[in-house]
């Protein structure tokens, strides 16, 4: 699977951009606020990737932030909330807002989106409001860490020695912030408990 683009913006249109990535011309899907960010052609761009597989299509999903590309999977987990609809939200929420909102179960600011009406907003911010607490203007951890990751193996450590899923997903959070994506477990373990007995 493609999780990562990084190369020079070579065209944008209203919801999607072209990167460049060695002479090969990658289309990818965005919210305006993933647009916004890239900058203008002939930029050198980092973009994190999500592709969607059906029958009839290929689509690269393109974000300016890892943040943001989790917080498009959690949407599209949602049962109504398919790519387009996620990257409607995305382009009116930003990670930090829309955590706000599923934790506060405030579906009126989801319903602010393009294609969002009060239904699957209330329906988005209860199936997401335990997810969406554990972490300041992110996703917890331990949902979004890739099974048999260190950091997925982290959380689940620091569980087993009886912190709170909430708990434990933020301190190795910040540990993974503070050390690196490349962090090893006894590493991860050792700054997050650090912080998770503070």
């Amino acid at each position: 699977m493609i999780a990562k683009l990084i190369g020079r913006l070579d065209e944008t249109g209203a919801d999607w951009a072209v990167i460049d990535v060695g002479g090969v011309g990658y289309l990818v899907h965005c919210s305006s606020k993933t647009l916004q960010a890239l900058g203008i052609r002939g930029d050198e761009v980092t973009v994190f990737t999500d592709l969607q597989v059906s029958e009839t299509d290929l689509r690269l999903l393109g974000f300016a932030t890892a943040e943001e590309r989790d917080w498009f999977r959690l949407l599209t987990g949602v049962q109504g909330v398919g790519s387009k609809v996620g990257l409607s939200i995305l382009s009116a929420l930003s990670p930090a807002e829309l955590q706000s909102a599923c934790s506060h179960g405030d579906a009126a600011q989801v319903a602010r989106a393009q294609g969002v009406g009060p239904k699957l907003a209330g329906r988005i911010v209860n199936e997401l409001k335990d997810k969406a607490g554990a972490l300041p203007g992110g996703v917890a951890a331990a949902v979004i860490a890739p099974a048999g990751s260190a950091s997925a193996d982290a959380v689940s450590a620091l569980q087993n020695l009886g912190f709170r899923p909430a708990v434990a997903a933020s301190a190795v959070a910040h540990a993974q912030a503070e050390l690196g994506v490349d962090a090893g477990l006894n590493d991860l373990v050792r700054v997050a408990l650090k912080r998770a007995a503070g």
